[in-house]
């Protein structure tokens, strides 16, 4: 398994919207498993396939306690979803940023599993918020892009002077 490299807002390649999987090959099996070695590594709770730079309809999650329930979600759907919940999230494309965003409170998700399997997630709280924060960067989308212009102005700011306090680590971590 290999850590794979964590594209850093706003990189314009995380505005890509990804392709369906067509098909989960061993190449595909061998990218979950380097996505979760990454989310692990950096102690994140969700990670899609564009974040690293692949194009696919994949998403690795685990938002147990003990890191030690992942789910793998291929060409995910949201079938149904309601209430109204804030969440502060963070993501590993926008580091050391935190803040509330207005998503659903439950989702019910369609995908496909690891064996190609269709399986249905029901989840509420934490895992619904993942859920979405995951799929939309699966449509192009940064959770910052929720907030408004002047916040989103602010967080770019920041992280340019974090950019240039850093050096050359502009877009890639």
């Amino acid at each position: 398994m290999t850590r794979l490299a964590v594209l850093q807002y706003p990189d314009p390649r995380l505005h890509t919207v990804a392709e369906p999987v067509q098909q989960i090959t061993e190449d595909i099996r061998r990218l979950v498993a380097d996505m979760t070695q990454t989310m692990y590594a950096l102690d994140g709770i969700g990670l899609a396939a564009t974040q690293v730079d692949v194009h696919l309809q994949i998403i690795v999650l685990d938002v147990s306690e003990k890191g030690n329930r992942l789910q793998v979600l291929i060409n995910p759907t949201i079938v149904k979803m309601g209430g109204k919940a804030e969440y502060e999230e963070g993501c590993l494309s926008v580091p050391d940023v935190f803040e509330s965003v207005r998503r659903a409170a439950w989702v019910h998700a369609r995908a496909l599993d690891l064996n190609g399997k269709t399986i249905d997630v029901q989840a509420e709280g934490l895992k619904a918020m993942c859920i979405q924060h995951e799929m939309d960067h699966l449509q192009g989308m940064v959770f910052v892009e929720h907030l408004s212009p002047t916040n989103q102005r602010r967080i770019l700011n920041s992280l340019s002077k974090q950019s240039r306090r850093a050096g050359s680590r502009a877009f890639v971590r």
